[in-house]
């Protein structure tokens, strides 16, 4: 998705495993209860994997139970309305549009916006696709703005 990198992109695979690791002291039921209770203090979905990998030692959430986290957390009703990282890319943009309100003839955070709301338009499309945003669902910048602010607060 990332327009700027002409080659490949380097980075670390995950170790292919079929079962938890036998170091894992956590059973599937009370990695679920974590989640639960991570989420209900308002982590998001990728602080909840941090802090189980850091805090607790677990690797994976989906080595354990055999869902992914995300999946656990729509079971339990606490999945985030709009997938992460395209909150996150709308919390981007309403930062950038800030930033050109107050300094109008910053070219380049202009086209970095365009950038960005090309990355949010493309991932709401798929999201739409399958099924995780309604059909109806639009980016508006201003409403985008609204949203932004009021999870950051």
């Amino acid at each position: 998705m990332n327009k700027k990198r002409p080659n490949g992109k380097s980075h670390s695979t995950r170790p292919v495993r079929s079962g938890a690791p036998k170091w894992v002291r956590f059973t599937r039921e009370e990695v679920e209860l974590l989640v639960e209770e991570l989420a209900k203090k308002g982590y998001s979905p990728s602080m909840i994997g941090i802090i189980l990998r850091d805090q607790y030692g677990i690797p994976l959430v989906k080595q354990i139970t055999g869902k992914k986290l995300t999946k656990i957390l729509e079971e339990k009703g606490l999945a985030p309305k709009i997938p992460e990282d395209l909150f996150n890319l709308i919390r981007k943009a309403a930062n950038v549009r800030r930033h050109l309100f107050e300094h109008p003839k910053d070219k380049r955070a202009k086209k970095g916006l365009e950038e960005i709301e090309s990355k949010i338009r493309r991932l709401a499309d798929y999201y739409k696709r399958i099924g995780k945003l309604p059909k109806e669902w639009k980016y508006e910048p201003e409403k985008a703005e609204l949203l932004a602010s009021g999870a950051a607060s």
